[in-house]
């Protein structure tokens, strides 16, 4: 059935050109040769040698789409239409490195070499790129993995990548500076606590307190929080010889009370060292680290869930 219909359609086909009109088309049509610079050449017992008639020169004949690469360029680096690039590109480093060289023998964390290792601002600010937090501590992870490794074993190609998230300081000299007392007798403490910043000045005096330039009771309502920000006294039994100045920020009344004897506590070491017994004793000079818990996605709270309603 098939070669049939071909030949039917054939027919038809033929039919069509010979009728007059096409016939005559086909007569008024100019037939236009393609000009072809072909050289001819005559053999002779000396050699081939061209022949009078012969042009001399060829016409170029241009093809379509000649030298015009259809395929994309692929990119050099893997994270090209990432986000970050640059980024992703040091840490696909970092982990090929750990892939290659995660055999080799360790050191304890205790003993590993010291780096002082880049904030997440700093290498936001070094790359040009909007850096994530948790991408930012998956790869300080993986380089503080990489730095683990035994130094006399360690690949010279780890050292490389590991200084590009290091800060250029020594970590040994970069100490915490101590708080001293200034000309004007007082010691400076600085408190926290959840959202809470404390500032205190104490000096030798009478026992007077002011927050934020007033009283303490007109700052903090509650007893409990006027007792927890002079805890630091209290316990060690010199509310009537220091003089505490303050200034508080953020948070709540409780935050900021709290902090505020993590600072008093701080300042009062400074007049008096021996006290830090019977301060950490009384749990002053230990930053409390609770804060509170973030909003889970698809909850009401941190942990509470909605109400399940079955229709």
């Amino acid at each position: 059935m098939a070669s049939l219909a071909g030949g039917l359609r054939h027919l038809r086909c033929h039919g069509q050109l010979m009728k007059p009109q096409w016939q005559q088309a086909l007569a008024i049509r100019p037939r236009i040769a393609p000009k072809m610079g072909v050289r001819q050449m005559t053999v002779e017992s000396n050699g081939p040698t061209r022949s009078a008639n012969t042009p001399t020169s060829t016409e170029p004949i241009t093809l379509p789409f000649v030298g015009v690469h259809h395929a994309r360029q692929v990119p050099t680096s893997p994270s090209y239409f990432t986000r970050e690039p640059r980024f992703n590109d040091l840490y696909i480093r970092l982990t090929q490195l750990l892939n290659k060289y995660h055999r080799l023998p360790t050191l304890p964390a205790n003993e590993a070499p010291t780096l002082p290792w880049m904030k997440v601002d700093q290498i936001r600010q070094q790359l040009g790129e909007p850096v994530k937090s948790s991408h930012f501590a998956k790869m300080i992870r993986v380089g503080k993995r990489l730095n683990l490794i035994d130094p006399s074993l360690r690949p010279n190609e780890i050292d490389i990548v590991l200084r590009q998230l290091t800060r250029n300081i020594d970590p040994y000299v970069n100490n915490i500076r101590p708080i001293t007392i200034d000309k004007f007798g007082r010691a400076i403490g600085v408190g926290k606590r959840k959202e809470s910043t404390a500032r205190a000045f104490v000096v030798e005096g009478t026992g007077e307190v002011l927050v934020n330039g007033k009283p303490l009771n007109e700052i903090f309502g509650r007893v409990h929080d006027r007792e927890s920000a002079l805890w630091a006294l209290t316990a060690t039994q010199r509310m009537d010889k220091y003089n505490v100045w303050a200034l508080v920020r953020g948070g709540g009344t409780t935050g900021q009370a709290e902090a505020l004897t993590l600072a008093v506590a701080k300042a009062l070491l400074v007049h008096e060292p021996a006290l830090k017994p019977a301060l950490r004793k009384a749990g002053c000079i230990t930053r409390d680290p609770r804060t509170v818990e973030r909003k889970k996605h698809g909850r009401v709270k941190a942990r509470k869930s909605p109400a399940w309603v079955k229709r």
